[in-house]
């Protein structure tokens, strides 16, 4: 081996190529990479911090009693007897680039799941520290050398980011802490945490957001950055007093998630068309309006995409800005620091836009903005909190809007909701009828449907994903007249209908059909909006 390591110093300072460099140390080239499997032993027994250090990876499919070894750079031939003492085994050297071996190892570490329950399993509430160290660009994959708090919270965090939960909930009870994420929109317990580790949880996640530890009686808010791999994940962190503690809610957003264009969000092809041509008019108001956690934002930033080009300049005011969009100024609201909506948006027509996008619609001067620079030239995008979309009208009636202003500005409204994907692995055959109670029409009443099951893939809970369903009301003359005479909501809906709106459960009992959903989860999130 020593001679072996002389051969390798002194290929390292020649610089070859990595076939060459094989060829002469008779070791074998891995290509394929990204598509091998790496071993579970190796990511259990070896820390990350090693394997990045030093650029190394074992490999699943062993070859005798060796385990395959693969090495980014040669510096790190020098590490493989210390592995194969780690490991406890004969290690087999391979070689690939550096730069595939640095994203295989990202990989490995993050495929790991149910590290967090098998670390509360084993935990000691006697041995906790209070080293609660700041976590600013920390990396939840590196967890080996973290006191126990501080490992349990990444590990918390870590088995979240990797369940797709959109946020975390520390909920104190009488006698235990309970973990909860929210996958897909709806809440699950994690985990069940003795309750005298609640102050240490509670202090090491305040720690991460730089709030004040010692103020445990008001509400605080703070934000946190942390690493999972090569993915940045932010996190919007906010305590609230309650009776039996701080509970705390974390908010993950994944910025390296790519955003999504339009024909991703689950529009059928006629209401998708007729919303691309809606917002490329000119001038005008589009609301999209939904729930909070509806998808808004998402279906706000794929408009803006679609319509993005050198030729206009597109502003935005948010609360918050949850992801960068290329080409467009986005500004940040702070209503604590006197940024509001309707400031923000004074400022924003003296930047000569064409396009305007705000956040939210949440008073009378903020409407009356809008629709002003909607009437002066404007393409103005924003959302509202309402049921359907016939309701936003009657929403900016009621904040006093003039029935002739809105009725000259409104252009279009889009109402929303997220419906869970079934999971592709154990979807089944619902029952016959099963359609009917959804269509309301004995006819449908045989249609074939699926329902959700439940398997390890989805977390047992017969859903993976999500897609939205839509309803779009194009205001055209006889909704203009309808507005002009003050009309109730229900009559707009009956209006638009008449014209060929689709509901939002049309739109769901057609994905029904399609088998991407359940008839119980699109009654689940259309229930209220058909009362």
């Amino acid at each position: 081996m020593n001679g072996l390591g002389a051969r390798v110093v002194e290929i390292e300072k020649a610089k070859p190529d990595l076939r060459a460099v094989a060829e002469s140390l008779g070791v074998g080239v891995v290509t394929d990479l990204p598509s091998r499997a790496p071993s579970a032993e190796f990511v259990e027994k070896i820390p990350i911090n090693f394997a990045r250090q030093h650029g190394v990876l074992g490999l699943a499919g062993e070859n005798g009693e060796a385990m395959p070894v693969v090495l980014g750079d040669l510096s790190a031939w020098g590490q493989l007897q210390v592995l194969s003492r780690f490991l406890g085994r004969a290690v087999e050297p391979l070689l690939a680039s550096p730069g595939e071996v640095s994203a295989a190892i990202n990989a490995a570490y993050q495929q790991r799941t149910g590290q967090a329950q098998t670390f509360i399993e084993r935990l000691d509430p006697g041995t906790l520290g209070e080293e609660l160290e700041r976590l600013k660009g920390h990396d939840l994959l590196d967890v080996a050398s973290r006191a126990p708090v501080v490992k349990l919270v990444s590990l918390i965090l870590f088995e979240a980011v990797q369940a797709r939960a959109s946020d975390v909930h520390l909920q104190p009870y009488e006698d235990v802490l309970v973990v909860r994420f929210r996958i897909d929109g709806v809440l699950h317990n994690a985990y069940r945490l003795p309750r005298n580790l609640q102050e240490e949880i509670v202090s090491r996640v305040k720690v991460m957001a730089r709030m004040n530890i010692a103020e445990k009686r008001l509400p605080q808010d703070g934000r946190a950055t942390v690493q999972v791999g090569d993915r940045t994940i932010d996190l919007r962190i906010a305590t609230l007093p309650a009776s039996f503690g701080e509970r705390v809610v974390v908010r993950l957003l994944d910025t390296s998630t790519r955003l999504y264009d339009l024909r991703e969000l689950g529009m059928e092809a006629r209401e998708l068309g007729r919303f691309r041509e809606l917002i490329k008019i000119d001038h005008g108001l589009i609301l999209v309006t939904g729930p909070t956690g509806s998808g808004k934002t998402t279906t706000l930033y794929a408009a803006l995409q679609d319509i993005n080009s050198d030729e206009k300049n597109i502003l935005t005011l948010e609360d918050p800005i949850e992801y960068q969009l290329e080409g467009i100024s986005q500004t940040q609201v702070s209503e604590k620091k006197g940024m509001t909506f309707a400031s923000g948006l004074r400022s924003v027509l003296r930047q000569d836009p064409d396009i305007i996008m705000i956040g939210e619609i949440r008073d009378r001067e903020t409407a009356v903005m809008a629709i002003q620079s909607a009437l002066t030239g404007h393409l103005v995008f924003s959302t509202l909190h309402t049921n359907d979309a016939a309701s936003a009208v009657a929403r900016l009636l009621d904040l006093g809007i003039e029935p002739y202003l809105l009725a000259s500005s409104l252009i279009g409204v889009l109402a929303q909701r997220l419906l869970r994907r079934l999971c592709p692995e154990c979807a089944r055959g619902g029952a016959a009828g099963d359609f009917a109670r959804l269509a309301g029409d004995a006819r449908d009443a045989g249609a074939a449907v699926k329902m959700a099951t439940g398997c390890a893939a989805c977390r047992q809970t017969g859903y993976r994903g999500r897609l939205g369903i839509f309803e779009l009301l194009l205001v055209d003359e006889p909704i203009r007249r309808h507005i002009q005479a003050r009309a109730t909501a229900a009559e707009i809906a009956t209006a638009a209908a008449a014209g060929g709106m689709k509901t939002l459960r049309e739109d769901g009992a057609a994905k029904v059909l399609a088998g991407v959903t359940s008839v119980d989860e699109v009654l689940r999130v259309t229930m209220r909006s058909s009362l």
